[in-house]
């Protein structure tokens, strides 16, 4: 177990320790990837349930999946908009990070 350098949250590093996102799993990364494309833009937690496809879990389901990757990414990386969503803030993520591996997205423009 190591400290993440975007959290001080102890994580188990992926296969590829230099990858200071490799600890998320399949659902944060398909979460940080919605968020990634999208970012600067209000995303509701119905929009991103069904952009990773987890309609049919707890609404709940996309704020835990949060809690991990604002843990990767640090507290202000992604803001509660109230009663709107989440939005993420176009600084907060190292692009080449932030594409999952044959996502075939690209990081948007800046």
């Amino acid at each position: 177990m190591v400290t993440s350098m975007f959290s001080p949250a102890l994580v188990i590093p992926g296969p590829d320790a230099s990858d200071p996102l490799g600890h998320l799993g399949p659902q944060e990364r398909a979460v940080l990837f919605v968020l990634a494309e999208n970012a600067g833009r209000v995303i509701s937690r119905r929009e991103l349930a069904r952009r990773i496809g987890i309609t049919d879990r707890s609404d709940r389901r996309c704020d835990s999946l949060l809690v991990g990757v604002r843990r990767a990414l640090g507290p202000d990386a992604i803001r509660t908009v109230r009663s709107r969503g989440w939005m993420l803030d176009p600084d907060a993520v190292p692009w080449p990070l932030a594409i999952p591996p044959g996502a075939g997205g690209s990081a948007p423009q800046r």
